[in-house]
C-alpha cells in the first residue's frame, strides 16, 4: 500500500474500523477509542511526507494509534493509580497445589490444536469478547504488553507499578483469558 491509499475511501474506512476496534479493546471507552482513531488518522494525513515505506502504510498508521493510546493511558494513570487489589488472589491461588501445578479439578481442558483457531474469524470475536470481560488493570497491562508491544519497564513506568505487580497482572489476565476461551471457544474438549 502506498501513500495514495489514504485517498482510497474503502481503505480508510476499513483501517478506521480496525483502529477503533483496537483502541476500544485497549482503552475500554468507545468515545475515547473513536477520538484516538480519529486523531491518529488526522496525524497520518498531516505527516504523510514522513512515511518512508519501511513498513506498510497500515502498520505506520497503527503505530501512530499505538502512540496515541499510550499517551491516553499515561494521562489516565496520572489520574488514577492502578492496583491489583481488585482481583481475588485467594481464588486464583485455589487453582494450584503447593507445587504451583494445576489442581486436578481446575486443570484446563485440552484445546487440541489451537493454531487452527487462529485462522477462524469467529475465534477472534470470542477472543475480543473475552478481552472485554477482563478486569481493567489486568486487561490494560495485557494489551500494553501483548498487543501494543511495550516492554515491562515501559509498562511499569507508564502505569507507575512495580515489575512484580506487572507480572501478577499479566498472569491474572492470561489465566482469565484461558478460562474464558475454555468456556467460549474450546468447551467440551477432553482434559
Amino acid at each position: 500500500m502506498t501513500e495514495s491509499s489514504l485517498n482510497d475511501p474503502k481503505f480508510v474506512s476499513d483501517l478506521r474500523r480496525d483502529m477503533v476496534r483496537f483502541a476500544d479493546l485497549q482503552l475500554r471507552d468507545k468515545a475515547a477509542a473513536e477520538d484516538a482513531a480519529q486523531e491518529a488518522l488526522a496525524a497520518a494525513f498531516q505527516q504523510i511526507e514522513k512515511f518512508q515505506s519501511r513498513a506498510s502504510l497500515r502498520t505506520w498508521v497503527l503505530s501512530i494509534l499505538k502512540n496515541k493510546i499510550v499517551d491516553i493511558l499515561r494521562q489516565r494513570t496520572r489520574q488514577v493509580a492502578i492496583s491489583s487489589q481488585d482481583d481475588d488472589q485467594a481464588d486464583i491461588d485455589s487453582w494450584f497445589d503447593n507445587t504451583d501445578h494445576w489442581m486436578e479439578d481446575t486443570k484446563p481442558a485440552d484445546w487440541g490444536n489451537p493454531e487452527e483457531s487462529l485462522h477462524n474469524s469467529q475465534f477472534w470475536k470470542v477472543f475480543e469478547a473475552c478481552l472485554h470481560r477482563l478486569p481493567e488493570a489486568p486487561a490494560r497491562v495485557f494489551m500494553m504488553r501483548e498487543v501494543v508491544g511495550l516492554d515491562t519497564d515501559e509498562i511499569c513506568r507508564d502505569l507507575a507499578i512495580t515489575t512484580n505487580n506487572c507480572w501478577v497482572l499479566l498472569h491474572r489476565a492470561r489465566l482469565a483469558l484461558r478460562a474464558c476461551l475454555g468456556d467460549g471457544w474450546f468447551p467440551g474438549k477432553a482434559a
